[in-house]
């Protein structure tokens, strides 16, 4: 039995062989959960007690308290290094940016305020994440033919509803029932790497890297993972991030409208590389993912990033 016949038998449930990988996405109705992820996980969630709502209760006065006094602490800081120390010394450069060291509860920091520029990007991106895939829309149907011409530019164009489909990654052959997990956004990233990156487009496409394993993870499913991930890693869901990840992105966004696009690439291309360190198989790519995410977020967080471009992933993109 081939590969791609062993490729086209795995579910989405069974990704990550223990069916219970979940991502919580509320706030996001396009990206209500991860394409891969377990089809049970509705059926899975806690009944809410009256006791939970007092402890949320109580969590939410104790955010209320912490961010009070974090403001207060972040404020003195700052003017502790801009008119004490002074901005060129390292101690300066560090309470120069309080937000890394006031974490709040769920590993949130104090969000900074944003720039017209950058209040407009976010709002725009915003509205690109909360439109989903409808496969009824001459809009969507045009950019998945767009999406195949890219990749295939010699081949000719299937119906919208052919078994040729999984051989670009989708796990049937009706795409449009693969983008629950990533919305429009997962296809517009695509065809942004397609046209942006064709040489490593069609190296991940087509698998042509290292020693690939008997049990690839399918390409266009990926991607729409790799959106769903960014978006929450990215906190994209808050009126205004507040995670380390989500804070450095403002800067990145600000240099250059379609960073959440060029990231996606990068973060396609990292994963590729992490699957083929790792010699992983379809059922790992779960774990795969999350390592790409953290070391993203490594990246992210690294001094002097003004732009995608300066992260030091970006070098595998040609």
């Amino acid at each position: 039995m081939s590969s791609r016949s062993l490729r086209r038998r795995l579910h989405h449930g069974d990704v990550d062989g223990k069916r219970k990988e979940h991502f919580d996405s509320s706030g996001l109705d396009s990206l209500s959960e991860p394409l891969l992820a377990d089809d049970d996980y509705t059926e899975n969630k806690k009944i809410c007690t009256l006791e939970d709502l007092w402890d949320d209760e109580r969590k939410r006065a104790q955010f209320h308290w912490t961010f009070i006094f974090s403001n207060i602490i972040a404020q003195w800081a700052q003017w502790l290094a801009n008119v004490v120390l002074g901005s060129g010394s390292i101690i300066g450069r560090l309470l120069s940016f309080p937000y890394s060291a006031l974490n709040l509860p769920n590993n949130r920091i104090l969000p900074p305020s944003l720039s017209p520029l950058q209040e407009e990007r976010v709002r725009h991106l915003r509205q690109r994440l909360e439109v989903p895939f409808d496969g009824s829309k001459a809009e969507h149907q045009d950019a998945l033919k767009q999406l195949w011409k890219l990749a295939y530019p010699n081949r000719e164009l299937p119906s919208l509803k052919s078994e040729l489909w999984k051989e670009m990654g989708w796990q049937g052959s009706d795409p449009s029932t693969d983008f629950r997990g990533g919305g429009f956004i997962s296809l517009e990233n695509l065809i942004f790497f397609a046209k942006t990156y064709p040489d490593s487009f069609q190296r991940l496409l087509n698998k042509q890297d290292g020693i690939r394993a008997d049990w690839e993870y399918p390409f266009a499913v990926a991607g729409i993972n790799i959106s769903f991930m960014l978006a929450k890693m990215l906190d994209l869901q808050a009126g205004n991030p507040s995670s380390l990840s989500g804070i450095c992105f403002l800067k990145l966004l600000e240099e250059d409208e379609m960073a959440f696009d060029n990231l996606f690439c990068v973060a396609f291309q990292m994963m590729d590389a992490q699957w083929l360190a790792k010699r992983a198989t379809y059922m790992e790519f779960n774990d795969v993912l999350k390592f790409t995410r953290a070391q993203l977020e490594r990246e992210l967080a690294l001094e002097d990033i003004s732009s995608v471009k300066d992260l030091p992933a970006y070098s595998m993109l040609r």
